[in-house]
């Protein structure tokens, strides 16, 4: 009988999650790329984490891929938000490299900082690599959004994402002031 407590815990768990997902956000991805701008590589975060998001059953309203420039970055993110999205996910420039600007760019135009979604996507991804310590990835609320900054290696982006997706719904109602269950 105990061997079968666990997987029923597990089954309600899965439903569960499936539940807090089921919300259907629009969502806006950013790729922050020099050289992706620049036509030296393809991107290819951008579209895994658009794969990724449209898995969530989730609706991508807009992408974009910018330099790693402080103003494009901001820019992008609130004409993101013009294009109706209520969770933006950027992937790139969240490393220490001197160009890696992301998490400022974000939080110049935030109104608070969630340390939350970070402290996890850094705690879960030192399973898989130490150099998760390196990570700057980050998610903070601009105007009624949900940003969240993930690292730029496609891999790594989506990786990060699921650590965390389970409270991305509720956050988003909260932000908008939607009426929650708790």
């Amino acid at each position: 009988m105990n061997q079968g407590l666990p997987r029923h815990a597990a089954l309600i768990r899965v439903l569960l999650a499936a539940k807090m997902l089921s919300m259907n956000l629009k969502v806006g991805i950013i790729t922050i790329s020099d050289r992706a701008s620049q036509g030296l590589y393809d991107d290819l975060g951008g579209p895994a984490l658009k794969e990724a998001a449209q898995g969530y059953g989730w609706e991508v309203v807009a992408d974009a891929l910018v330099a790693d420039e402080k103003r494009d970055i901001q820019r992008a993110v609130i004409e993101q938000l013009r294009r109706g999205a209520e969770l933006v996910l950027t992937t790139g420039g969240t490393g220490v490299a001197l160009r890696d600007i992301t998490p400022e760019a974000v939080r110049e135009i935030a109104s608070r900082e969630l340390p939350g979604f970070g402290e996890i996507m850094r705690m879960e991804s030192m399973k898989i690599t130490p150099n998760a310590i390196l990570s700057r990835s980050l998610a903070a609320v601009v105007e009624k959004a949900l940003v969240i900054c993930l690292p730029g290696k496609p891999k790594g982006a989506v990786e990060c994402l699921g650590f965390v997706v389970g409270a991305i719904p509720h956050c988003v109602k909260v932000i908008q002031e939607i009426p929650t269950s708790c």
